[in-house]
């Protein structure tokens, strides 16, 4: 039985969820700043964060904050791929009684 069709699914689904946990993060500080706009004290203050996390995210899209929440979810992506393909090997490598 190979074991390459378990690696591929897992391997998938660490990426989607490392693709997805950045990419969600950021939607809810969106969503944070989008309300806390509405409390009178809060609303100078979420105008700036709302407009420094848009120029941050620009800074890695090039200038289109979209395309930097989907860098940073990319980048996250990866990583969490390599994470879990070192868990395997390690996994992979460990022998009984040792």
């Amino acid at each position: 039985m190979s074991i390459l069709p378990y690696v591929i699914r897992s391997l998938l689904i660490a990426s989607l969820l490392s693709f997805a946990a950045p990419s969600l993060l950021l939607g809810v500080g969106f969503a944070f700043l989008y309300l806390a706009h509405y409390v009178p004290w809060f609303a100078t203050a979420s105008d700036y964060a709302i407009n420094c996390l848009l120029q941050f995210l620009a800074t890695f899209g090039s200038g289109n904050p979209l395309e930097g929440v989907v860098v940073i979810g990319v980048t996250a992506s990866v990583v969490g791929a390599l994470f879990d393909t070192y868990a395997l090997f390690q996994y992979s490598n460990q022998r009984p009684g040792n």
